[in-house]
């Protein structure tokens, strides 16, 4: 029963980011992936035409605070993070796991 607690807990939230500097081409989203995992986290991170990366986290609300901290601090060190906007999200679906989008 407290697996089922577990499992309901962290499909408790969502926030959508996109996040503005030099992002793209730099391994951003594949950092963004692999601390999505470090911390439990479904969604997805993907590059936008502006040259932005939207990144979409669930899970536990602390979770999602630590990755969204990690994002403003400027991510993976070949990056340059100037802004981080946020929003919360409902999303559509449900997601198992925090992948890579095209």
């Amino acid at each position: 029963m407290a697996q089922e607690n577990v499992t309901k807990d962290k499909a408790s939230s969502c926030i959508k980011c996109w996040v503005h500097g030099s992002v793209q081409g730099v391994g951003f989203r594949y950092s963004t992936q692999r601390e999505a995992h470090r911390l439990g986290l479904t969604g997805y991170a993907r590059n936008m035409d502006d040259g932005s990366v939207e990144v979409l986290a669930c899970g536990e609300e602390e979770k999602i605070a630590e990755l969204l901290e990690w994002l403003k601090a400027g991510g993976p060190r070949s990056a340059r993070v100037d802004n981080v906007l946020t929003e919360p999200h409902q999303p559509t679906r449900e997601w198992t796991n925090f992948g890579i989008r095209y």
